[in-house]
């Protein structure tokens, strides 16, 4: 069980989350919404352990995860938004670090790397440096690591970034089957229909405060909006997106 109770982070005096509250049960995932710039990445930190809260806590399992971050990551599956990854090192090279790192024998170790990059469809450039992989094979080798140790809880930072389309859908699959098996997963996004298939929850974000939360249809009855889509109009955006786009439009095409 992944729970933050009154969440809030200050960078000096500006306001960056503010008393971000909710409890993700195993086999829940909890999609978390927001525009750029609402706390989301912000969040995201706090909830791995890279940033301390201003106030509030994050607890797993019933515990402050400050009080033993170690023991707290060993649970901890994470993607982050950009694949910052080692260029010299191969994609091999790479997962043996992360399993190393997490003290994963060594035979049941390179089963699993084996076993995923055939899976991933990256078996053959095992043995390519990182530095020359498109950016969705970065994202799966991400993926990977994420997932190689068996983790109780996924949080997922715009996790389908550079994945072609056969890779998102296995992707949303996957997402589902994990839940099914029991994982706690936070899923932070701006793919709303992605969002709408796989999250059983939804939390939305705007200026650092949360203006809507429950479970997706809860939130769908509450704003009155019959797709995820109208409901983030709804409440995040305060322009006639129509209307914008029409404008660009008229800019384009102008003598």
């Amino acid at each position: 069980m992944l729970e933050a109770q009154g969440l809030t982070k200050y960078y000096g005096s500006v306001l960056a989350v503010q008393s971000i509250d909710f409890r993700l049960e195993a086999g829940q995932v909890l999609g978390y919404l927001g525009p750029n710039g609402s706390g989301k990445s912000t969040t995201v930190k706090m909830l791995i352990g890279l940033l301390e809260p201003t106030s509030g806590q994050v607890l797993f399992n019933g515990k402050n995860i400050q009080q033993d971050l170690v023991g707290y990551r060993k649970h901890l599956g994470y993607v982050p938004e950009e694949a910052n990854l080692y260029p010299y090192l191969t994609g091999f090279e790479y997962l043996e670090l992360v399993g190393t790192l997490r003290g994963m024998p060594q035979q049941r170790m390179k089963a699993k790397i084996d076993s995923f990059l055939e899976l991933f469809s990256l078996f053959t450039h095992r043995h390519v440096s990182l530095g020359s992989y498109s950016k969705g094979m970065r994202q799966r080798i991400l993926l990977i690591s994420a997932l190689m140790d068996n983790p109780d809880v996924l949080i997922l930072d715009e996790p389908l970034s550079g994945l072609d389309v056969t890779s998102a859908l296995i992707f949303k699959n996957l997402i589902q089957s994990l839940s099914a098996k029991g994982k706690t997963i936070f899923y932070c996004s701006h793919v709303l229909e992605v969002v709408e298939k796989v999250c059983s929850r939804l939390l939305i974000l705007r200026k650092g405060q949360v203006i809507a939360s429950g479970s997706t249809e809860e939130v769908r009855q509450r704003i009155g909006q019959t797709s995820l889509e109208n409901i983030f109009l709804q409440l995040v955006e305060d322009r006639d997106v129509a209307q914008i786009a029409g404008n660009i439009v008229d800019v384009v095409v102008s003598p």
